[in-house]
């Protein structure tokens, strides 16, 4: 039976998190059907918008991302602090910069005159909003929802596009975090519909690539920081060359016609990590399989459980085994 899910996030743990939706028809709904020659690769770019779109209003961050044929993959960071600095007319502005609103909040933000009873009910909303800009169900709902109707509204039809429910999972450490974003990130190259991160369309590697020539990074990716240092700004704390580097090196392995090998500064990160090179290719090769739930050291793992008060620590043999040299 699936899990509520409140039951699957906890910020005290972690604030990163991997979400995979699928669509409901197995048919290449956002891509080319060899079996029927229509294209739908316009859909894909429909999805990547969307998801960049969102990443200016909620409170979270995209760390990682890809729209492959018939499934999409983000890796998420929910910014609870940052919720939390927002004034109230901030939370509205945001909020409406997706979402219609309420009559009440938009009168409110116009600086109207309202009644003690109609700034009550605009503070629920407040409370309310505040919520969903962190909420991860309410971002993949957002995602979904608009291309389903675009999708359905072309095809002439009705009904579902997406699954129902999209899988989640707490990703407890900078190991998970970092090699879920590389499996993410190669997923073109091992479904053979790229050969180099730089040509994968639609994924955030490509967008990371393309701004690193520039000497920049992505404004609309969460940034990489490099090592833990004083008074450092919020990001993932590796240098994005080094990520690049480490996922290129991957994806010549994981190519059947490419010999490759991790070079010194990949091979740091792994020191890092603690992570064997031999762990790191079967986890960028088979992550969605090795791990159905939350995914972490053993510790990380069973404080995790405890404050959701789970009892059983599903998974915990395979982190062990790939994650905890």
């Amino acid at each position: 039976m699936a899990r509520p899910r409140q039951t699957l996030v906890s910020l005290e743990d972690t604030p990163y998190y991997h979400c995979c939706s699928r669509v409901v028809r197995k048919a290449f709904l956002c891509g080319f059907d060899k079996s029927t020659g229509e294209n739908f690769e316009h859909r894909r770019e429909w999805v990547d918008s969307r998801i960049l779109e969102l990443a200016t209003i909620f409170a979270i961050d995209i760390c990682a991302y890809v729209v492959m044929s018939n499934h999409l993959h983000v890796v998420l960071k929910i910014d609870a602090d940052k919720v939390k600095q927002w004034s109230d007319k901030d939370v509205l502005t945001q909020w409406h910069k997706g979402f219609k609103g309420t009559l009440l909040t938009h009168k409110y933000l116009k600086e109207e005159d309202l009644n003690s009873f109609e700034l009550q009910t605009v503070n629920e909303c407040i409370t309310e909003y505040r919520k969903r800009l962190i909420d991860i169900s309410w971002f993949m709902r957002s995602l979904s929802e608009p291309i389903a109707r675009m999708a359905n509204k072309e095809d002439k039809c009705t009904g579902r596009f997406w699954e129902g429910r999209f899988k989640s999972q707490a990703l407890l450490g900078e190991a998970a975090v970092l090699s879920c974003m590389a499996y993410v990130d190669l997923n073109p190259i091992r479904a053979k519909m790229a050969t180099t991160p730089e040509a994968s369309n639609y994924t955030s590697i490509q967008r990371r690539i393309n701004s690193a020539i520039k000497g920049e990074q992505p404004a609309e990716l969460l940034p990489f920081v490099g090592n833990e240092r004083l008074n450092m700004p919020k990001g993932l704390m590796f240098s994005v060359k080094d990520y690049i580097v480490l996922v290129e090196d991957t994806g010549r392995i994981i190519r059947e016609d490419k010999r490759g090998a991790i070079c010194a500064s990949s091979q740091a990160i792994l020191n890092r990590l603690n992570i064997p090179a031999e762990n790191w290719l079967k986890i960028t090769t088979e992550f969605g399989v090795l791990f159905k739930g939350a995914v972490g050291a053993l510790p990380a793992l069973t404080e995790y459980c405890e404050h959701l008060d789970r009892k059983r620590r599903q998974g915990v043999a395979n982190c062990q085994r790939w994650l905890c040299a």
